[in-house]
């Protein structure tokens, strides 16, 4: 078995390669896109930082290729679609870095309170200023941490250690867990109005990127001090520059940038009340040397046939079942987002029900590939099939599965139903279709509708009156979008109907406020499969 390692990872880690009986390991740092092409002709495996990129064309050119892994926490730099297409296994490191990303957080924390960087700049440049460079104490300030996932709670801790009070936002978050971890759970608009300190610790989705903007600085503290060293983009950087300008940001360290690298003349770089650091977050001697093993290990069990960890496109299951379960892998992972997407963010249980013939068959695959789709887009990289259970447990929500034998409309059915602390009930359901097993949305929301389980959907719950259907195609070819595919429900004339539409693109906001808007429309969300 021949080990591509593309990127500098620990020394044990490829030695503890070197060690495998068969393995030979090639190491290539800094190789060109031309080169890695070359490299990888008859690789089984590749081990990669955040400098090489796995593009789609890497898989064609590597037919022996098995696994690709990930020495940290993104998988930014690999074609995860490509490789899943090409049967290669995709593999990272989630909790490698997680000590490493709080203490330099806590670093930036503690240089925004006292400018020891912008001092120590002074000293050198031979000044004795002594008036320039007085700090704050963090002792009884507020620090508000906006995502309390593995990073965000060791942060807290830290925080707790230092004599602050903590709040947190993380709207996936159970009051329960909070309250353990001894921090204040507080909509983000109290952490904006209360915090002191602010720190992110997001995944960067559609729904957390420019989180904190213009308006979210407008609504803060004037001399607020926040920090990132989580993705690049939660904080509009326009706006940032613009609130330290102005003094309403007194202070702010990053480690993460929209762009990177920095771009040289970034305005960033010229205010003197910002700690800048190149993305830092898993830099340190530990967090490489744990992540440099980490991998190595997985590596050498998938090439040994053993078991396969921390995936983030397959599930820890065998080859054999593997081929016979990966189409509902697929069907369960859209059902899983899609039920997110639909649901209010504060959920207390996620059951899942099974029908048919796949009760036959070990569902536990399935079933994590339900929770890792319904973790996307709240956990964002973090998620894979081996840790989404223990995600959605630190969130307080509970996994029920159910293999049903009572009839149902098809020969193979699954179910999911994401459940509200109050009770309330918001589910989609799937199945397979034809000979090509393409997936299928079959209902929603206990309503019967059939749309193809992929793309951009439009999900509305409107009155039952005439015109509505022309209503929406108004509103959405007006806003130039494409109507691919349409799906009507409806339990009595004159009540509630469901229209599920499937689009090209992804309607504007102007467009989105028109349907919203529209007095006859009583719910509508946009979904991204």
């Amino acid at each position: 078995m021949k080990v591509l390692v593309a990127d500098k990872i620990s020394p044990k880690g490829v030695a503890l390669l070197r060690q495998q009986p068969g393995f030979e390991v090639v190491e290539a740092y800094g190789s060109s896109p031309e080169r890695v092409l070359e490299l990888v002709r008859d690789v089984h495996a590749i081990a990669v930082r955040s400098e090489t990129r796995i593009t789609a064309e890497v898989f064609p050119a590597a037919p022996l290729l098995k696994v690709v892994g990930r020495a940290g926490v993104g998988v930014d730099n690999v074609d995860v679609e490509a490789a899943t297409n090409h049967g290669v296994v995709v593999m990272n490191t989630p909790a490698g870095n997680t000590i490493a990303t709080a203490e330099l957080t806590f670093t930036h924390l503690l240089c925004g309170a006292r400018p020891v960087p912008q001092a120590c700049a002074s000293m050198r440049a031979g000044h004795w200023d002594r008036k320039s460079f007085s700090g704050i104490e963090l002792f009884r300030k507020t620090l508000g941490i906006v995502g309390l996932g593995r990073i965000g709670g060791e942060v807290a801790k830290r925080a707790l250690a230092f004599g602050m009070r903590v709040l947190a936002y993380d709207p996936y978050l159970a009051p329960s867990r909070a309250k353990a971890m001894q921090v204040e759970g507080v909509s983000l608009d109290e952490v904006l109005r209360q915090a002191d300190y602010i720190t992110v610790h997001m995944p960067l989705t559609e729904d957390t990127r420019y989180m904190i903007d213009e308006a979210a600085f407008a609504r803060c503290k004037r001399g607020l001090r926040i920090f990132n060293c989580a993705r690049g983009g939660i904080i509009k950087e326009s706006a940032l520059i613009a609130a330290l300008k102005s003094g309403q940001v007194a202070a702010a360290g990053l480690d993460v940038f929209e762009d990177e690298p920095l771009a040289k003349d970034s305005e960033l770089r010229a205010l003197a009340n910002v700690v800048l650091t190149p993305h830092l977050g898993a830099s340190t001697a530990e967090a490489q040397e744990s992540v440099g093993i980490e991998i190595a290990e997985q590596i050498a069990d998938v090439l040994r046939g053993g078991v396969i960890r921390n995936a983030v496109n397959v599930p820890s299951i065998d080859a054999a079942t593997l081929q016979v379960l990966g189409p509902y892998l697929d069907l369960g992972a859209k059902l899983g987002t899609l039920v997110q997407q639909i649901a209010p963010p504060q959920i207390a249980q996620l059951r899942i029900t099974y029908w048919g013939k796949l009760v036959q068959h070990d569902t536990n695959g399935v079933t994590r590939a339900i929770e890792r789709g319904f973790l996307r887009r709240i956990s964002g990289e973090e998620v894979n099939f081996v840790n989404a259970p223990v995600l959605l447990q630190r969130l307080g929500i509970r996994a029920e599965v159910t293999q049903s034998a009572d009839e149902a409309d098809y020969s193979e059915l699954i179910q999911v139903e994401a459940i509200t602390p109050e009770g309330q009930v918001h589910s989609a359901a799937g199945t397979l279709i034809g000979k090509a097993n393409v997936p299928r949305i079959v209902g929603i929301n206990g309503r019967e509708v059939e749309v193809a389980a992929e793309g951009k959907l439009l999900v509305l719950e409107n009155i039952d009156q005439p015109g509505m259907v022309g209503t929406v195609g108004s509103i959405l070819g007006r806003a130039d979008v494409n109507i691919a595919d349409m799906s009507l429900s409806r339990l009595t004339p004159g009540g509630t109907a469901y229209m599920v539409v499937r689009v090209d693109t992804e309607p504007g906001e102007a467009a989105r406020r028109e349907i919203k808007g529209h007095a006859a429309i009583r719910m509508a969300k946009f979904v991204q499969l």
